[in-house]
């Protein structure tokens, strides 16, 4: 009868565990394995250091083409300009005046400082990419090599015409939008300078008005001897308040203004009015001046022309029409 195998899976991991145990016991007995270690240490290889093999490959590395298609070069360093020099100097200044002004920060010499460092090589960088362009330049020029690009020069364009218009759509909204914008600014200012300037004039308005109500008051209170104020206000200026009645001639003497005695003839020389028509002792004793023309209302004199009646003033305007 065949006898069946029912020892399942751990019977396979058992068989693989005496394996293990088999091998490190031959491995400890040939002395491969060291004591207190359970993995055969593998034999290493010493590197193989062969110089000539090194330099094929290094010669099979480099690309062995004119100086044209490569555009390497070795360079100094192009002359410092004075205005790095003194951007260099202020830098240092800078630095300088912080770990005085700081005692928290510690102090660092230039040359050790990383900020100032960091500066001088960016400036490096610099001058070598600069002596590196020049003498590049000219080497081109001296294989005949073109560095502008020419007038006629024609390239064409990796985009579709479509896709450049939809670009130059999307500009021209751009633009249009800069534009209204910088409109609605401008009005936003002219409407603010509008509205400053209509204040400034009605506080100029309100300010010549304060001063001829207190000119006015002055005058009521005799402080006053004339109204030459209002006149000056008519003409256009409260910085024209001065006197208009006399003007000064080349000798210094007073002379009539034609203008004001024009005024002063036809609607009187002026003064105070409030009262003048008042009685007086000599007025009331009938010793005052006598008054032109009878009492108060009275017509004119007697060679006056007299007017037409209201029919003959109406049959005059119908024959002239």
């Amino acid at each position: 009868m065949t006898d069946f195998d029912v020892r399942g899976e751990d019977s396979d991991s058992s068989y693989v565990s005496y394996d293990e145990d088999d091998e490190l016991r031959e491995a400890l007995a040939k002395g491969l394995l060291k004591p207190g270690l359970n993995v055969i240490a593998k034999d290493r290889s010493e590197p193989a250091n062969d110089p000539l093999k090194l330099k094929s490959a290094l010669e099979s590395l480099i690309l062995k083409a004119p100086w044209v298609e490569r555009l390497d070069l070795v360079n100094d360093l192009a002359p410092i300009t004075p205005e790095l020099a003194i951007q260099i100097e202020k830098h240092e200044q800078k630095r300088e005046n912080q770990f005085k002004g700081n005692k928290k920060i510690p102090y660092v010499a230039p040359e050790q400082d990383p900020v100032l460092n960091d500066f001088k090589r960016e400036i490096l960088f610099h001058r070598q990419a600069q002596a590196a362009v020049v003498e590049g330049i000219k080497r081109l020029h001296d294989l005949g090599v073109q560095t502008k690009r020419p007038d006629d020069y024609f390239a064409e364009m990796a985009k579709t015409d479509e896709h450049m218009q939809r670009i130059r759509k999307v500009l021209l909204a751009k633009q249009e939008g800069i534009a209204k914008s910088e409109r609605a600014r401008q009005l936003r200012e002219q409407r603010r300078i509008g509205k400053l300037i209509q204040r400034q004039t009605t506080e100029k308005r309100d300010e010549e008005r304060r001063k001829m109500l207190d000119d006015i008051k002055k005058f009521r209170k005799g402080k006053l001897s004339n109204l030459d104020f209002l006149d000056d206000d008519e003409e256009g200026g409260a910085s024209k308040r001065k006197k208009k009645g006399t003007v000064r001639g080349a000798g210094g003497k007073k002379q009539v203004n034609p203008k004001r005695a024009a005024k002063n003839a036809k609607f009187g020389f002026g003064g105070r009015k409030k009262g003048s028509k008042r009685n007086d002792k000599k007025s009331f004793m009938g010793d005052g001046p006598k008054r032109k023309g009878g009492a108060a209302g009275g017509g004119g004199g007697a060679g006056g022309k007299k007017r037409l009646g209201k029919s003959r003033r109406a049959q005059t305007k119908n024959r002239g029409k």
